[in-house]
């Protein structure tokens, strides 16, 4: 697979050039979902109630009691009985996007940090929300500030979802260069984000999930009562698997500490089953959440991993 950066990316620090790149992209993904809404408050979907809308359902015989606002001259004209039409309600469905940019995120051994991978998705998830005609909205975050961006309909909701991005990335890339981090953001985020989502809302969780408290889980249950909630973990190969061989110690520093290992069969095989030990748990928990899960990778671009992620018939188990 190819190892070339993604146009205009450093793989480091994130422009607004690099994240515009996907308003074009906006077909990849597809959105939509077939099911029924979980709560009458949601989506670009067609409710199952009939009233006065923007989607036309049917025209009948007039009955005593329906608005004459309504009546279809044209098929009167036709038929010599009067008609009305009937409408099928139009709701919207608020996209909203969880926006993990805490200290852990700024880390990657091959292609991109973290952070600008995740910085890459939330701008094609928000731009494909728009194609589907879903009003976008973000809860963006790094260790020391939270922006909300209430969703919004067309361009507006992605063009301001971007600008925030770049500001807080470099922001925070800025605090973990020097050394300034601090955790408990994610759990934090979720508590806000619960204060703040409308019920019916498709809620896309983009994160390591590194941060992952009792206390967010809970906050996270909430959020699922009432809302169809995708997990995207984001994850560099480093991470999950140490290198076969090195020519001496393997060296990782995380801005704080530094930490080194002699890579043995022993080491490997201890530092994977750690690794697969604490994604069982995390699966086990978005699954008791009816969360579903999908990961991406530092490692490759992010078109080459967006065909096979798995966002369509949302409304499955």
């Amino acid at each position: 697979m190819s190892m070339q950066l993604p146009p205009f990316s450093n793989g480091v620090e994130v422009t607004h050039k690099e994240l515009l790149e996907y308003r074009g992209r906006n077909a990849l993904l597809d959105l939509s979902r077939n099911q029924q809404i979980k709560s009458h408050m949601a989506g670009t979907l067609l409710a199952k109630t009939k009233g006065r809308g923007m989607e036309f359902d049917e025209a009948r015989h007039y009955q005593i009691g329906d608005d004459i606002r309504a009546i279809d001259w044209r098929v009167t004209a036709r038929t010599g009985k009067v008609h009305t039409k009937i409408y099928r309600e139009e709701r919207e469905r608020p996209v909203v996007m969880l926006v993990d940019l805490n200290h852990q995120q700024y880390f990657g051994s091959q292609l991109l940090l973290k952070s600008v991978q995740t910085c890459h998705l939330a701008s094609q998830l928000a731009w494909s929300a728009i194609a589907n005609g879903d009003r976008v909205g973000a809860m963006i975050f790094n260790d020391f500030e939270h922006r909300e961006l209430k969703p919004r309909n067309r361009h507006h909701g992605a063009l301001a979802i971007t600008e925030y991005l770049v500001k807080m990335h470099n922001q925070g890339l800025d605090y973990f260069k020097q050394g300034k981090n601090q955790d408990n953001s994610f759990e934090q985020a979720c508590l806000r984000l619960r204060r703040v989502v409308r019920p019916g809302s498709l809620i896309f969780l983009l994160s390591d999930f590194n941060q992952l408290s009792d206390k967010a889980i809970k906050q996270l249950q909430l959020l699922s009562r009432h809302n169809e909630i995708i997990a995207c973990q984001m994850v560099d190969p480093l991470e999950q698997t140490l290198p076969s061989a090195l020519s001496g110690p393997l060296a990782i520093d995380d801005g704080q500490k530094r930490s080194e290992f002699t890579l043995n069969k022993q080491t490997r095989a201890q530092y994977q089953k750690n690794n697969d030990l604490v994604q069982a748990s995390r699966l086990k928990i978005f699954k008791k959440l009816n969360i579903k899960v999908t990961r991406f990778s530092s490692h490759l671009p992010l078109l080459e991993q967006i065909k096979s992620a798995s966002f369509t018939n949302l409304s499955e188990p």
